[in-house]
């Protein structure tokens, strides 16, 4: 199974594909796409949409795996996630790729043990188990751990939902 898991966001989207027999992973490809935050939104999540759609066509993972909308205090940055989001759930669904959605709880709690755990300790189980030589960076990271959530759960549906 291929998952690619996307970290959205604005300014950096993260991406991450993993790949899995079952037992073991790989990282196919991970890294963030940037998006400059002099360019309007508009042009910001065109580059999104436009980037993670090549990424889709490329690698072509059997599913997207992104972290469900939480709530904050500043909800203009939570609306510009879920515009982000929505870019990426549109470019999953113009290849036909399925797309699910893991509370950010669940990721941190599949990959740590711990569903409060710090950014810190992602990163640091995430270059654990998937035996990396360094820590990738942060949105690459969080991309990466929302793909092992999903390869984590992949069959125990209740966790996830679809979109």
């Amino acid at each position: 199974m291929r998952v690619l898991g996307i970290d959205p966001g604005t300014h950096k989207t993260g991406f991450g594909i993993l790949e899995s027999d079952g037992r073991d992973y790989k990282v196919v490809i991970c890294g963030t796409i940037r998006a400059s935050s002099k360019d309007p939104i508009a042009k910001r999540l065109l580059h999104i949409f436009e980037s993670l759609q090549k990424t889709i066509e490329s690698y072509q993972p059997d599913v997207v795996a992104l972290e469900a909308l939480f709530y904050a205090k500043d909800v203009q940055a939570v609306e510009r996630i879920g515009e982000a989001r929505a870019c990426a759930m549109l470019a999953a669904s113009k290849q036909g790729v399925e797309v699910v959605e893991y509370a950010p709880t669940v990721v941190k709690q599949s990959v740590t043990g711990n569903g409060r755990a710090a950014k810190e300790q992602v990163q640091f189980m995430v270059k654990q188990l998937l035996r990396l030589k360094e820590i990738p960076a942060p949105d690459a990271s969080d991309a990466l751990a929302i793909a092992l959530c999903h390869l984590h759960n992949a069959k125990r549906k209740v966790l996830c939902t679809t979109t």
